[in-house]
């Protein structure tokens, strides 16, 4: 069992041996400026105004933080040397975001702008999801094969689940928080986890390099984007079983599912687009293009707004839902890994 190790900002240990000094970020500590950020996110909550949206940035070694109310960038939180999967707490609070190079989480204050905790989790960590209480946090281990199960409430690791599959890259909460499902990406099966018992209970066959996942509202249906052969799939939860697949795209890989559950949205990272398909009849009804390499992706709690992270073109694209239309793109830092907005705002946690 790996311990969490809560530090003060100015005691936060030196990187591993194995990270190079060209990976290395200088926090530029401007306390004016994280003053400033606290106030306006405080000030949003108690308004109940729109919800911050967070960014990782992979290359940057940053979180940037989008006001969707006004779809600017309104602050950046440096964290870590290789931020890739991010979860945020129902009060949009703490983020939980991992460190592929430093193989660990890092747990970040958001009013204060800073990482105040960093767990030991396993070898390359990636994909982060939340449960619906917030009493975890599963990390997808991609060199250890495993699945990390973070008490949120000690910030220990609880359980280290080991898997089938080979390469996992998300691992996602079922809506009661009952299963963990986890995509494996040098594999064709999606793992799935009985939480309680703290064990992979069954493998759901799909095809080459399943990725993104995302549930709908009643945790009835899984989505399960497989990047390879270009097929969405919609697994039985109940059974665990798939129900039926569509083939989309060139390079499909992020699945963000909208709130009312009547439809799900998967990110083309080749195609440079991202796909509307209606639940009901499993059919496409619509085809946005935004950046380049589209990945993972968040929606607003209203369903209106879709935020898309575009890796290599180091933005944001928002999509109005409504009229399927992107309506601006969002400079952001380099190398955006995905989109997360915290739950209580509506969007799914660890489907970025």
């Amino acid at each position: 069992m790996t311990n969490a190790r809560e530090v003060d900002i100015g005691e936060r240990p030196g990187p591993s041996p194995e990270i190079r000094e060209s990976d290395m970020h200088i926090v530029n500590w401007r306390p004016w400026a994280c003053a400033s950020l606290a106030v306006l996110l405080l000030a949003a909550t108690a308004a109940g105004a729109e919800p911050m949206a967070f960014a990782p940035n992979e290359k940057s070694g940053t979180i940037s933080i989008i006001d969707t109310a006004s779809d600017k960038v309104v602050g950046e939180i440096e964290v870590g040397v290789k931020p890739r999967g991010l979860a945020v707490t129902r009060d949009g609070k703490l983020i939980y975001v991992s460190d592929q190079r430093a193989d660990a989480v890092h747990v970040v204050d958001v009013a204060a702008r800073r990482v105040i905790a960093d767990i030991e989790i396993g070898a390359s960590p990636e994909g982060v999801s939340i449960s619906a209480d917030g009493k975890w946090v599963a990390t997808a281990l991609e060199d250890a094969n495993a699945v990390a199960l973070v008490d949120t409430r000690t910030n220990k690791v609880a359980a280290t689940i080991p898997l089938a599959g080979k390469n996992p890259e998300h691992a996602v909460f079922s809506p009661d928080g009952k299963w963990l499902y986890v995509s494996a990406e040098n594999g064709t099966s999606v793992d799935v986890i009985d939480v309680a018992a703290r064990k992979a209970v069954s493998s759901v066959p799909v095809a080459h390099r399943p990725r993104g996942i995302a549930f709908t509202p009643d945790g009835k249906l899984a989505y399960v984007a497989c990047e390879v052969d270009t097929t969405l799939f919609a697994i039985d939860v109940a059974s665990h079983k798939p129900l039926s697949s569509l083939k989309i795209g060139v390079a499909i890989g992020g699945v963000t599912m909208h709130p009312d559950g009547k439809r799900v949205f998967v990110a083309d990272g080749k195609g440079a687009s991202v796909f509307a398909i209606d639940t009901a009849t499993n059919k496409v009804i619509a085809t946005v293009e935004v950046g380049k390499r589209p990945w993972n992706m968040a929606i607003t709690p209203d369903g209106r707004k879709l935020y898309v992270a575009n890796g290599r073109s180091n933005s944001v694209s928002v999509i109005d839902v409504t009229t399927f239309r992107k309506l601006l793109d969002i400079p952001v830092g380099e190398l955006p890994w995905g989109v997360a907005i915290p739950v209580a705002h509506g969007s799914h946690p660890g489907t970025p």
